[in-house]
């Protein structure tokens, strides 16, 4: 199979010794793609798009040497890995960023985590196209707390971008899908028999969208999400944030047909341009009496449908048994999330913040390697304990908007 043909793989099966070093060489470079009618170069990780499912268990050791040939600086991070310093990824946070022509070897192992995680470019804007998904197994000699699957496969939705801001398709293992013009020879296809215990891996990569997800006619059992387990329940929609991992179980009982599992966009900001377009993939069964049939698409919820988002996301409790909450508080720290506006030169943009401080990264020294060599002038001290502007929902409530600038940090 083409790298970038049809990516609905199934995962491989792991040998049984336990605490394995996994060895993996990834190579960063530009690739011709062909999608939505035209081809255009983007950078890929070996060639393929998405790129290579690595797949550990708990407890091994990760060794992968990244090799940069695009001509762009890159770093890859291992989104949801709880890892100490230096092989986290961000760039000029953890580590410099990796030169054209350069390599770096990240080395880390996982403890305690056991699900589907994901690693992505965190340099610019490369995160578009390089990304992969992170599989976690149990520990040899150990098993899932629900039924094992007969069928294990990674659904990662993503987006394509020909330029900002506003994608111009969604993708389900990097294919739009039927919906999409010139994309029906490459949609994804995932055959199952009936009867048969389906784990799908939902990872949402792309850049800033929320998504729903659905599979027509089929019930969803939600058994895991960022890597940890969590209380059983069953849903026809799951709603996921950029970012954000979903582990579901599918049991194949219906008619043998061909369905569609399809992902479109929640979008709970007013006044803000998103695409309203469907990726899809298709489930078929291998009985069906007729392969040409079109497929059954799910009713998916409204854009802006948040009182769907709502009963899905308060339905996700953690497994109490699994989860060990610290009973005593150290140091308590307040932090306010928000997304506000900044100045630029050209225009006025969204930017994210904490407490009212809109992060700036460094220009030649990572924040890591000036923190422990005490590099002076790289960042500040004085990160704000509480916001300093306090949203006023009855007065100026513009004011509230515009966000700092700063980089500095709080111990």
């Amino acid at each position: 199979m083409h790298p970038l043909a049809n990516n609905g793989a199934f995962l491989p099966k792991l040998p049984l010794a336990s605490f394995q070093h996994i060895i993996r060489n990834l190579r960063v470079q530009q690739t011709p793609v062909t999608r939505l009618c035209r081809t255009r170069n983007i950078i890929t990780v070996n060639g393929q798009f998405p790129g290579p499912t690595i797949a550990a268990r708990n407890g091994d050791k990760l060794i992968i040497k990244v090799t940069n040939r695009a001509r762009y600086n890159v770093t890859l991070h291992w989104h949801g890995i709880r890892q100490m310093r230096w092989a986290d990824g961000p760039e000029y946070v953890t580590q410099c960023p990796i030169k054209p022509g350069g390599t770096y070897t990240y080395r880390f192992t996982i403890e305690k985590q056991e699900g589907t995680l994901w690693w992505h470019a965190h340099s610019k804007w490369l995160r578009a196209t390089v990304y992969g998904a992170l599989v976690i197994f149990p520990k040899s000699g150990s098993s899932y707390p629900f039924t094992a699957p007969k069928i294990d496969v990674p659904i990662i939705l993503g987006a394509l971008l020909a330029a900002p801001n506003v994608s111009d398709a969604y993708t389900i293992n990097g294919q739009p899908g039927d919906l999409y013009r010139c994309s029906s020879q490459g949609t994804v296809r995932i055959s199952v028999n009936p009867g048969d215990t389906v784990l799908l891996r939902v990872i949402n990569a792309a850049l800033n969208q929320q998504l729903f997800f659905s599979v027509a006619n089929h019930k969803l059992t939600v058994v895991g999400a960022d890597a940890a387990y969590n209380k059983p329940f069953t849903t026809r929609v799951i709603m996921l944030g950029p970012g954000q991992t979903t582990n579901v179980l599918l049991t194949a009982d219906q008619p043998p047909a061909r369905y569609y599992m399809a992902a479109r966009a929640y979008a709970s900001g007013q006044n803000v341009a998103f695409d309203n377009t469907t990726t899809t993939a298709i489930l078929e069964y291998r009985t069906a009496t007729s392969r040409t049939s079109s497929p059954v698409l799910p009713q998916l919820p409204a854009f802006n449908d948040t009182a769907t988002v709502t009963q899905f996301t308060s339905q996700l409790k953690g497994i109490p048994s699994l989860a060990k909450v610290a009973t005593n508080v150290d140091e308590n720290l307040f932090f306010t999330i928000g997304l506000g506006l900044v100045n630029c030169t050209n225009n006025t943009r969204f930017a994210a913040s904490m407490n009212n401080v809109s992060f700036v990264l460094p220009r030649k020294t990572s924040l890591l390697q000036a923190y422990y060599q005490n590099i002076p002038g790289v960042f500040t001290t004085d990160f704000p304990p509480s916001p300093p502007v306090k949203f006023d929902y009855t007065g100026n409530v513009s004011r509230g908007l515009w966000q700092g600038l700063g980089l500095n940090y709080t111990s």
